[in-house]
């Protein structure tokens, strides 16, 4: 992994900062919540979830038609930040909310939301430019919600028009539900074809049926 330290002196972090970076194959974090500093990140090897690849098991297909949630989209999207900024460590700052929080006011920004009747259960969020999405986190407070969030959110992509699914790393976990990773060269490649694509992440409705 590579990664860049801004000096002392930086610029504040910005959306537009943030969306050109995005657009240049490379990422913001912090070292946590209390760190006030920004670092760019830009893997070797990048993780991806092919959109016709993601695995739905035997029990998350069980769990999907036995119901008892609602997906909801941008309803509480600075609560999915909170959720997903909320363990230890986290790369999560203020600085970074902030943005995010000012890309979702431009319609950048979105999160897929599992509720149930205990209200917000889990969820996932992310960044659109183009024909890419640029998944930043997820939580879960309740078995297999984070799970679910990921399936409404690739069909939601796939229907959507999207080409590219950026997960910037893959973990055991993403690896299980059938992300990959690829080479910086070929994840750019593959950034800006999708850069230069239509998408609309609002296409399907709220709570439309999973079809993976």
């Amino acid at each position: 992994m590579a990664h860049y330290m801004y000096p002392d002196e930086r610029p504040s972090l910005s959306p537009e900062m943030m969306v050109r970076a995005y657009a240049a194959g490379i990422f913001p974090m912090s070292e946590g919540a209390d760190d006030p500093s920004v670092f760019w990140v830009d893997p070797q090897r990048r993780g991806v979830f092919p959109l016709d690849g993601f695995h739905l098991s035997r029990s998350l297909r069980r769990r999907v038609r036995k119901g008892a949630y609602d997906v909801r989209i941008d309803h509480d999207f600075v609560g999915v930040i909170d959720g997903c900024a909320d363990r230890q460590p986290t790369w999560i700052n203020g600085e970074l909310t902030a943005c995010y929080m000012a890309l979702h006011a431009q319609g950048a920004a979105h999160s897929v939301e599992i509720w149930d009747a205990d209200g917000l259960a889990g969820g996932v969020f992310g960044v659109t430019l183009g024909a890419a999405f640029f998944g930043e986190s997820m939580f879960s407070r309740r078995p297999d919600a984070s799970k679910l969030a990921l399936a409404h959110l690739v069909h939601r992509l796939k229907v959507g028009g999207f080409t590219l699914f950026d997960t910037q790393f893959v973990t055991d976990h993403l690896q299980s539900l059938g992300a990959i990773e690829v080479a910086r060269a070929d994840y750019r490649t593959e950034l800006s074809h999708a850069l230069m694509l239509p998408a609309n992440f609002m296409a399907l409705p709220e709570n439309a049926p999973l079809t993976l």
